[in-house]
């Protein structure tokens, strides 16, 4: 039996502490299938006041994380043909529900995202990926490894 994992990466903290912990998990290589996930964003007219320089590079900071996360789960153990990347973009309102949109056209056995630790002043105001995907994502298992 072929375990499927989606693991969404970025280019943060949080997500390379949820490939580390991957790549040091005890896995078997021949029957897990890891899909490294992207979601960039179409962003907004109010995002683009951040500037055509930061969101210009976004396809190429996504590019970078999912090239350190392949190098880092097969320098674990991983069996490189077992490995996948994909990006996806859309008018996504949150990364979360690019995510979502994605597992609903490819589900797998186990989402693992990353969680940082915030205030409840900004996950009031950001929102908060993990605990929207473990809601949504009711028939399949969402693990959230917390980072410091």
């Amino acid at each position: 039996m072929i375990n499927s994992i989606l693991i969404p990466v970025a280019d943060s903290a949080s997500s390379r502490a949820v490939v580390t912990y991957i790549a040091g998990l005890a896995l078997s290589p021949d029957s897990t299938k890891i899909t490294l996930l992207y979601v960039s964003r179409t962003p907004s007219g109010s995002e683009e006041l951040m500037g055509y320089r930061f969101v210009a590079a976004l396809p190429e900071r996504g590019d970078k994380a999912l090239q350190w996360a392949r190098d880092t789960l097969v320098a674990g153990g991983m069996d490189p043909d077992n490995l996948y990347a994909d990006i996806i973009s859309g008018p996504f309102a949150t990364v979360g529900d690019g995510i979502i949109a994605y597992f609903t056209k490819e589900p797998h056995s186990l989402v693992v995202i990353g969680r940082k630790k915030m205030s409840k002043a900004e996950e009031f105001v950001l929102g908060d990926v993990s605990v929207k995907l473990v809601r949504a994502l009711e028939n399949t298992a969402v693990m959230v490894v917390k980072t410091i």
